[in-house]
């Protein structure tokens, strides 16, 4: 029976994968329990739109955007929250005696016994991605019904007598799916914004916020209250900041939570950043170095001494560079101690210092302890000062490895940054062995990913730029990314290493642009050369790269679209 086959043999019969790729994935799926499309997908054989096409047009099983149907909140109930995870099916509406269910794989027999059993109905199955059953599900069970009871609490009771601290109350409940659908959503944070008669919770996702529910006021308080909680703050005090953390766990991983609230005209905003271990745990050659900034890079963190810095404004990727650095030069004949300010994740075999302003212990007053630990390398979370940049240049000329980050807009500028704040420039180009500037540019969706006609401003771009390119490429919009085009993000790097004629230069004064001039001219790739070079091939637009980045040379105006 066709309906009967397996997805493995449809994906062998249609030529998108071979029989020995559907072997090697059959034998890891034994290992991880992982559904094979799944795996199929993770392994980069098949996009999740190929698996789609696949069983509507073989099967003719219709694929379905959840948010376009019409779903029926009685029929949505008919099954737990467990099974719809476990299956990530969520049943719609209910036609001709049957119940339309939206399944990620709908060939999954067992599922559709389970749904059966369970429900008392014929299954008719319908496609859905991934990401649009986790957002359903999501919205559906848990966050749905919370709002509806805590909001039914809030009606006949105060803001003080709603039950915050119970783990079954609704408003937890709320709170923690929250959260979740932010986790699920590769959010990077939570913004909770109070106005007038109102707020709206919005999420930051591939660095830019969206509105993804509007609350009253006094549920946004209730909100902010719970948080408190989470974070062991006061709920009592509305009129000063405050700082928190706390763990939650989604999906069998851990996430850390770092909590800020700030007292507003309107009531306190609330921001939670996400940060997820699992991301952390990036190799340097993932990291989208071009090769010849991989090779600089890679020069620097190998060098016995000295200082290396990683610039860019804060959620530009500075501390996943600077964990990917630390991981690959941890090794048992090596000493590395860090002072953070938060330890944002905690890297076996190295030695990690919180810093606590509260107590004294300062980036300055913890490297100067450090110092007397015997490390051959130190990590500095963040230079901010001329006590703090001292310290670390002098631990760089006295035989360790430093390496820390700095606010600047550019690598070069980190130069006279450190000289800004009352470093001396004969110790600046003594100790310096690079700098390394990073931005984080959305990528094209790889679901929606199509061609675009090249315009004459974009070729003269390119062409100004000596970059070679056969075709440049857009995301359309599709459910995968939130019809944004864009899905994830990618680094794009600009990599000084100051040489000697650099360093005079420093000790002379020159300016940035002095400085600038010089290295363009012995082959330094500025930041947004690098950006067109990932844009050439096809990993992200024009428009995107000249969001994040300034180009200096031409300007920004009429590269457009």
């Amino acid at each position: 029976m066709e309906a009967r086959k397996r997805l493995g043999d449809l994906l062998v019969e249609s030529g998108l994968i071979t029989p020995q790729q559907l072997n090697q994935v059959l034998s890891e799926q034994k290992e991880t329990g992982m559904k094979l499309g799944d795996l199929l997908i993770e392994r980069g054989y098949i996009t999740e739109q190929q698996k789609i096409e696949l069983l509507e047009f073989l099967l003719g099983i219709p694929h379905v955007q959840i948010r376009r149907q019409q779903i029926d909140e009685k029929s949505v109930r008919l099954i737990s929250e467990q099974m719809a995870k476990k299956y990530m099916a969520l049943p719609l509406r209910q036609e001709n005696g049957k119940l339309i269910v939206a399944m990620l794989d709908p060939l999954d027999y067992y599922a559709l016994d389970e749904l059966r059993l369970s429900t008392g109905f014929p299954i008719e199955p319908v496609i859905a991605t991934k990401d649009d059953l986790i957002r359903a599900i999501s919205g559906y069970f848990g966050v749905h019904q919370s709002e509806e009871v805590v909001l039914e609490e809030m009606k006949e009771e105060e803001l003080e007598e709603v039950n915050v601290e119970n783990d079954a109350a609704p408003i937890v409940r709320l709170v923690n799916q929250t959260i979740m659908q932010a986790v699920t959503l590769g959010a990077s944070d939570i913004h909770i914004d109070p106005g007038e008669n109102g707020g709206n919770i919005r999420f930051r996702v591939d660095g830019v916020l969206r509105t993804v529910k509007e609350y009253p006021v006094n549920m946004l308080n209730v909100i902010t209250a719970r948080l408190k909680i989470l974070g062991n703050l006061n709920i009592a005090e509305r009129r000063l900041p405050q700082d928190g953390r706390f763990e939650l766990n989604v999906d069998q991983h851990k996430v850390d939570i770092r909590l800020s609230i700030l007292p507003t005209v309107h009531g306190e905003k609330v921001v939670l950043r996400l940060l997820d271990a699992s991301q952390m745990k990036k190799d340097i050659s993932h990291l989208g170095f071009s090769k010849e900034n991989y090779e600089l890079f890679q020069s620097m963190i190998a060098a016995p001494y000295g200082l290396v810095l990683i610039t860019g404004p804060t959620g530009s990727g500075k501390t996943t560079t600077l964990y990917a650095a630390l991981s690959q030069l941890n090794r048992d004949d090596v000493n590395i101690i860090t002072v953070e300010d938060p330890v944002e994740f905690q890297l076996k075999g190295i030695n990690q210092v919180q810093v606590n302003t509260s107590t004294g212990l300062t980036f300055s007053n913890g490297l100067r302890s450090i110092l007397r630990q015997d490390p051959n390398i130190i990590m500095v979370g963040e230079i901010r000062d001329k006590e703090t940049a001292e310290m670390a240049i002098r631990a760089a000329l006295t035989g360790h490895l430093v390496l820390s980050t700095l606010h600047t807009n550019n690598a070069i500028g980190a130069i006279n940054r450190l000289i800004d704040m009352g470093v001396e420039p004969f110790l600046v180009s003594s100790s310096l062995l690079g700098v390394v500037g990073q931005r984080l540019v959305r990528r094209i969706c790889p679901e929606c990913k199509t061609e675009i006609e090249i315009s004459p401003e974009a070729s003269d771009l390119f062409a100004t730029y000596g970059i070679k390119y056969s075709q440049l490429y857009m995301g359309k919009g599709c459910v995968h990314c939130n019809y944004t085009g864009y899905r994830g993000r990618l680094a794009i790097q600009e990599v000084f290493a100051p040489d000697e004629r650099v360093k005079r230069m420093v000790v002379q004064g020159k300016t940035d642009s002095e400085l600038k001039e010089w290295t363009m001219n012995k082959g330094f790739a500025p930041m947004f050369v690098d950006g067109l070079q990932k844009v050439a091939a096809g990993l992200t637009t024009i428009p995107e790269l000249l969001r994040v980045t300034i180009n200096e040379s031409l300007g920004q105006g009429g590269i457009g679209e």
